[in-house]
């Protein structure tokens, strides 16, 4: 078996479920396991932490971990880098048969900071029957040291290792999601994964082609071209010069205007414009062609961007780039579409405003992530963001597993948009 600790919401295993292969996830949440059962993944429900190893030996292939990053994460208290000298205490331990776990817990200042501890106590038991061939782990790039750690004990026990810091967007990812990786092997040498993506589309050489331009979040919603920021609002929101497409305080997302068709990305050859109350579309807007006996066009043009969290500091990112890290968690971290004027405002006193900002939705952040549309999210609103802010994106999963399982990764199996 691939035994995946930490399972969460199954962005290991949709990898694997794709590179024609199951694991076995463990996983407290019951959400998240109530996500993985409506995916069609094993999964069993316990504490990673109290689970027994006897189980795995004998029989594991594979091990996949990638522990809780709340105490390390940058949109958290961060602990865990205060708890880090335990967390490595913890690790020499356990990688000697020593389970220390008890009273250095008792120490820590986030209890969930030893749980990036708990993979050494399952690799020491499964070490003493040769087991496993492979290991891969993910974590926020602060744990890169703890990787370091945990390379020099696989080594000593025969492995080829590698670790270090990818970034998501560089692997066709819509996101420029940086994460420490380890990757381990008994069968072959360790070595991170080829890059398919830039920041800019790299030319072909003498050497093969170059690597495409990174996937932009326009390109993976299936919102239009990705050379330019494509998705544009006239007039304070509404495409013809009308009212805001949502009243201040809506939690209407971009994807209800879409429907609703207050928001459109904008066809080449098409000028939105003003129109007088109660008029039809010929008054909305007109091709080049005919322009010249249509009203002037509006002063604004909108642009939208991705804003993720509340902070003074977010990140903020046009739908012609990909994504900053999603992390959710609190209000505070709340992810939503804000416009920007992409053409100078007109002087008038009468000017429309800025629309207001619209929150992302759980379908939209889930193919940032490379989940496909359709993703069976088990919860409410909140619950559903949590699970997707702390999922491996599955395109990048399977870029670091397909070498351990010797088959061939295709990307157009991740499915970005319905």
């Amino acid at each position: 078996m691939i035994l995946d600790l930490f399972a969460g919401p199954g962005g290991w295993s949709r990898a694997l479920q794709l590179l024609g292969v199951r694991d076995v996830g463990l996983e407290w949440d019951p959400l998240a396991c109530r996500t993985r059962a409506a995916a069609g993944q094993l999964t069993i429900r316990c504490d990673v932490a109290r689970y027994p190893t006897w189980p795995f030996i004998g029989r594991t292939r594979g091990v996949i971990a990638s522990p809780p990053c709340q105490a390390w994460s940058m949109a958290g208290k961060r602990l865990g880098l205060l708890d880090q000298p335990l967390v490595h205490a913890a690790v020499e331990d356990l990688a000697a048969g020593r389970d220390t776990r008890e009273r250095l817990l008792a120490a820590c200042r986030d209890e969930r900071s030893l749980l990036a501890a708990e993979p050494m106590r399952y690799l020491y038991a499964l070490n003493t029957v040769g087991e496993p061939d492979w290991v891969a782990m993910e974590e926020v790039p602060d744990v890169l040291p703890l990787w370091k750690q945990y390379a020099a004990v696989l080594r000593a026990w025969g492995f080829s290792v590698w670790c270090g810091i990818l970034n998501a967007a560089d692997f066709g990812v819509p996101q420029t999601r940086k994460r420490a990786i380890l990757l381990a092997s008994r069968l072959r040498t360790a070595q991170p994964p080829t890059p398919t993506h830039a920041r800019l589309a790299e030319p072909e050489s003498l050497f093969g082609p170059g690597r495409a331009r990174w996937v932009s979040m326009a390109e993976a919603l299936g919102w239009g071209a990705t050379d330019r920021p494509v998705p544009t609002v006239c007039a304070g929101g509404g495409p013809g010069g009308g009212p805001e497409p949502f009243p201040s305080g809506s939690r209407k997302t971009l994807s209800d205007a879409r429907e609703r068709g207050t928001w459109m990305p904008r066809p080449d050859g098409v000028v939105w414009q003003s129109r007088p109350e109660g008029a039809g579309r010929e008054a909305r807007h007109s091709t080049r062609d005919n322009r010249a006996d249509a009203p002037a066009p509006t002063a604004h043009r909108w642009s939208w961007s991705l804003r993720n969290s509340n902070q003074a500091n977010a990140t903020v990112r046009p739908l012609s780039e990909p994504a900053g890290t999603l992390f959710f968690g609190h209000r505070a971290n709340e992810c939503t579409w804000v416009a920007e004027p992409a053409t100078p405002p007109a002087e008038e006193a009468d000017a429309p405003a800025v629309p207001e900002p619209i929150r992302i939705t759980a379908r939209e952040a889930g193919l940032l992530q490379t989940f496909p549309a359709d993703y069976p999210w088990a919860g409410n609103k909140g619950q559903q963001f949590s699970q997707i802010g702390n999922a491996v994106p599955p395109l990048l999963a399977g870029h670091l597993l397909a070498p351990h399982l010797g088959v061939t990764l295709d990307p157009d199996d991740f499915t970005l948009a319905a």
